[in-house]
């Protein structure tokens, strides 16, 4: 409880008034009632404002709360009665670790008695994992406005962060919509004698008559063919590594929670369209392994197994984990290896057993680039600090060149993509690969 501005003005005026009874005596009369009348209204003020037993307070949001991506909180304020509209303050207590939009969550608004009143803020959690909301605070002005009263309502729950859901449900929407472009998704259909509709076009003498759309011949007066995209299903393998180098951060966020989200979506993606997904994540030896399936329930398998995966602080074993793969998976399917080559004493391995891996799969190696370290490749020097920052990040960049430039000439694929961009190149370049009919 506190007073407002109105309050103090009217306890100064009183001040005032007993101030000037030194000049004259009638002052000090008026002083007494003016004191009198401003307990009075204070006094009704207390009496009329709604107390906190007469609010309602509601936290709402997503079951899964998604990582690195802003989560829309919302809080509905209800007053069941009151004599007229008051004005709100709201804080909410979200994790600490929780980055918050706005940056100081004290929402303010108005609310009439009867109707609820809607406040929103966004939360990005940095990390997956158990997290817990703490209680509602709630501030209002009081009926005359010489008050603001306050109160604490009990809120606490938990919630658990997932690996990043925003796109998938956003890619979902947009499927639907035929409107991938707003994603940054190319359309890269396989045309041929399948089932699924891709487009209309001119008819062609060696184009089958069944093909024939008459309802569009009759309105362009000229023949004209319905094609297809072909169907044709494959099996995708994530090979996922959970080793030390993944650990590092790319802004907030951990390399390895980059490429979990890339799966996530990938695997996505990849049941929409009929494949059979599997999932392996490694470090010093195979951690857990997903035999491929189709369908949306295996999406949601790998869901709950990406949400536990930790990385260990060890280096990765790729002898071990590209090994186990070729004794699981017989069948020749699209294997991608999410590792980081930065200062990995295994990077000749790695290039010996991806190239080994061509022979019975197609592999492609995903590399998670920081654009920090672009940045400064990039910077003017203007002291020493920026000279070593320069020279060692060019160092890398080069080096990293240099491995997969070895890796393209063994015949290796390769997607080197920025972190905030790898889900869509991911997706991308799966897309062009299925086109082609590759894997």
């Amino acid at each position: 409880m506190q007073l407002t501005w109105r309050s103090f003005l009217l306890l100064i005026t009183v001040l005032l008034l007993m101030g000037l009874s030194a000049l004259w005596q009638g002052f000090l009369a008026l002083s007494a009632i003016a004191l009198l009348l401003t307990l009075i209204l204070m006094l009704a003020d207390w009496r009329l404002t709604p107390d906190a037993n007469a609010w309602s307070l509601q936290r709402h949001h997503d079951q899964r709360l998604s990582l690195a991506a802003w989560n829309r909180v919302v809080v509905q304020v209800h007053l069941r009665h009151g004599p007229r509209a008051l004005k709100i303050w709201l804080r909410d207590t979200p994790p600490v670790t929780f980055h918050l939009r706005p940056a100081i969550p004290i929402l303010t608004g108005q609310i009439t008695p009867g109707t609820p009143q809607t406040l929103r803020y966004h939360v990005r959690p940095p990390r997956r994992g158990d997290y817990t909301f703490g209680d509602l605070y709630l501030r209002w002005e009081s009926t005359l406005g010489l008050w603001r009263r306050q109160a604490r309502f009990p809120a606490e729950e938990p919630v658990k962060v997932y690996p990043n859901l925003t796109d998938v449900r956003k890619y979902d929407l947009l499927v639907r919509q035929n409107r991938l472009w707003e994603m940054g998704l190319r359309h890269t259909p396989i045309l041929g004698m399948g089932t699924e509709f891709e487009r209309l076009r001119d008819y062609q003498p060696d184009d089958d008559y069944r093909r024939i759309n008459w309802k569009a011949t009759a309105r362009r007066g000229k023949p004209i063919t319905m094609e297809y995209e072909t169907e044709r299903s494959q099996n995708l393998v994530a090979m996922l590594d959970v080793g030390r180098m993944m650990r590092s951060p790319v802004g907030d966020v951990a390399r390895l929670d980059y490429a979990i989200n890339a799966v996530l979506l990938l695997a996505y993606v990849a049941s929409q369209k009929g494949d059979r997904v599997g999932l392996c994540t490694f470090a010093h030896d195979v951690q857990a392994w997903m035999t491929p399936r189709a369908g949306r329930g295996q999406f949601l398998r790998m869901l709950e197994m990406l949400y536990a995966v930790e990385s260990q602080p060890v280096e990765p074993d790729y002898n071990t984990a590209l090994g186990f793969l070729a004794s699981k998976q017989r069948k020749r399917s699209l294997v991608l290896v999410f590792t980081d080559i930065t200062g990995n004493i295994g990077i000749e391995t790695l290039i010996a057993q991806l190239t080994r891996l061509r022979r019975q799969h197609l592999p492609l190696l995903i590399l998670i680039s920081d654009p920090t370290i672009q940045r400064m490749a990039h910077q003017p020097i203007r002291d020493s600090t920026s000279l070593y920052q320069r020279t060692v990040a060019e160092q890398l960049l080069q080096e990293r060149q240099l491995t997969l430039e070895r890796l393209r000439r063994a015949g290796v694929l390769t997607l080197d993509a920025p972190a905030d961009r790898l889900s869509i190149a991911v997706i991308d370049k799966y897309l062009a690969l299925k086109a082609r009919e590759l894997a």
